[in-house]
């Protein structure tokens, strides 16, 4: 046990203190029950530290996506977006994330494999960041319809930091295919 937490806590906890931020978390499977996972991961969401609400939009599916482009003969995905109003720290967040998806047996073997659950910091409030181990927003995040529809259901008035409006963003995708 941690001295803090023996000798009793007495000070101002300054995670609490942090104003709460919105963030935007894109979940994915496309293994295993699918729907069930994503409910058990939106359900773990709800139940992190400083994680003051979670607002899940429905699952849609969507064709798995590899480095070369869409894989039709690939299992299909489920995919959701959910909404997290935190203070903890981004880094802190995508630890968590990590630690969710690892819970759901993911194996980080390949970038663009097939796995159980995938869970990614779409977007922490305004928030850019260009370090390897913290990119936001998502790079690609504007670029697929499958983040940007459920999103849009959520919130229609959503913005992806540095690209634009999400409905603007998932228009200009449907005009291309």
């Amino acid at each position: 046990m941690s001295r803090r937490l023996a000798e009793g806590f007495r000070g101002s906890d300054e995670a609490s203190e942090r104003p709460a931020v919105e963030a935007v978390v894109a979940l994915g499977a496309n293994l295993g029950d699918r729907a069930a996972v994503l409910d058990e991961a939106i359900a773990d969401l709800r139940r992190l530290p400083l994680v003051d609400a979670v607002r899940a939009s429905a699952a849609i599916e969507s064709v798995a996506v590899r480095l070369d482009g869409p894989d039709a003969s690939a299992p299909a995905y489920l995919n959701a977006v959910a909404l997290v109003t935190t203070r903890l720290a981004p880094t802190v967040l995508l630890s968590y994330l990590h630690a969710i998806e690892a819970r759901h047996g993911r194996e980080r073997r390949e970038r663009w494999g097939d796995r159980t659950l995938d869970l990614d910091l779409v977007a922490y409030g305004d928030v850019r960041s260009d370090d390897p181990a913290l990119l936001l927003p998502h790079p690609r995040a504007g670029e697929r319809t499958f983040v940007l529809e459920p999103w849009l259901s959520l919130d229609p008035d959503a913005e992806l930091p540095g690209a634009g409006r999400v409905d603007t963003l998932l228009a200009r995708l449907r005009e291309r295919s």
